[in-house]
């Protein structure tokens, strides 16, 4: 419906309201002349103008405190349908005041919070539509270039030539696919494959994957389980790109003769774990955005989608993800599971 529709069904909200303030009113004066006939034929002629005063000015006083209190009721009802058809037509900012009745301003308080919702959900679209066009931009440009210049026998179609454009369809490959999982994780429709897993035995795995790159750079990488972690019922595939995640940050901002510790422990009823670097860190007024779609320090050679999609993984898991970087002191990721009983297997 257009706003004109919108305005008009307030109109008509009102009317209704008014056409039953004057209901109201007739089967008041009603009563309060039967009332007063009947009271009159009682207690005889002398009493019954008397009575009939008393009982007009409680009748006013009943129809006053009526009208006021459905002008209070009425009146937010009113700007909320007008607010409405603005919502409707794409107007997120779209506020009402949080006045009237108790029930009323619940309403309109539960109102404000969707718009707020709604406009911030907006937002995050038209930035991430902005991030997603101009990460896609890059590697279709060198693809579109590489090929144009192939078929104007530029260069010739070599090994040498083909594989620069291959690389860049694994790039875009890769991109969608991250795009896809953290999609799918934010909408809390990503199915996970749950299934006991020895959570000491996978890290171990995923830091001996690592453990070649880190003696290449000169990095001391030291893993740590505790005992006394159960198996878990988790996604272990997904932990384990977790973890590599993690890890490859961990490395990359770690300079050489530095530490990357892997540490795993049980508390309470959580297993937790730990990727500790002796690098840089991260500057505060960063560290709150590392978990931001396609944000990234200007060092940074990757999409910005690693830790987005890390801590969606986790949250899918029912547990929690963070970080740590005291100035100078370099960063710590830690992220929980839950060691309990676990949602069935999807």
């Amino acid at each position: 419906m257009g706003q004109e529709a919108w305005r008009g069904m307030r109109g008509r909200f009102m009317w209704r309201i008014g056409c039953f303030f004057i209901f109201v009113v007739l089967v008041l004066v009603s009563v309060v002349a039967l009332l007063s006939w009947l009271i009159g034929t009682v207690v005889g002629a002398t009493e019954s103008p008397i009575v009939a005063v008393f009982l007009g000015l409680l009748a006013l006083v009943i129809l006053s405190s009526l009208a006021r209190a459905l002008r209070r009721a009425a009146a937010p009802v009113g700007d909320l349908i007008e607010a409405s058809g603005r919502v409707e037509a794409g107007d997120f900012s779209t506020r009402v005041p949080e006045a009237g009745p108790r029930e009323v301003r619940a309403l309109a308080r539960a109102f404000n919070a969707m718009s707020a919702r709604l406009e911030e959900t907006e937002e995050q679209r038209r930035s991430a539509l902005a991030d997603v066009s101009h990460e896609l931009r890059t590697p279709l440009t060198v693809i579109q270039g590489n090929l144009e210049a192939l078929l104007d026998g530029v260069y010739p179609a070599d090994a040498a030539h083909l594989e620069p454009i291959l690389a860049e369809t694994r790039i875009l490959e890769r991109l969608i696919e991250d795009l896809r999982t953290l999609t799918l994780a934010e909408a809390g429709s990503l199915l996970l494959h749950r299934e006991p897993t020895d959570l000491g035995t996978l890290l171990t795995d995923v830091a001996a994957s690592y453990r070649g790159q880190a003696d290449q750079s000169g990095i001391v990488l030291t893993v740590t389980v505790a005992d006394d972690i159960p198996t878990l019922d988790i996604d272990a595939a997904r932990i384990r790109e977790v973890a590599s995640n993690l890890l490859t940050n961990a490395l990359r901002h770690t300079p050489r003769d530095g530490r990357v510790e892997l540490l795993a422990e049980l508390a309470g009823d959580e297993a937790v774990v730990q990727v500790r670097d002796t690098g840089a860190g991260i500057p505060p007024d960063q560290l709150d955005r590392i978990f931001d779609r396609f944000y990234r320090s200007p060092e940074s050679p990757g999409s910005g989608l690693g830790l987005p999609i890390a801590k969606s993984l986790v949250e899918a898991h029912g547990g929690g993800l963070t970080a740590e970087s005291p100035p100078g002191a370099g960063t710590t990721i830690r992220f929980t599971l839950p060691s309990g009983s676990a949602p069935g297997i999807a």
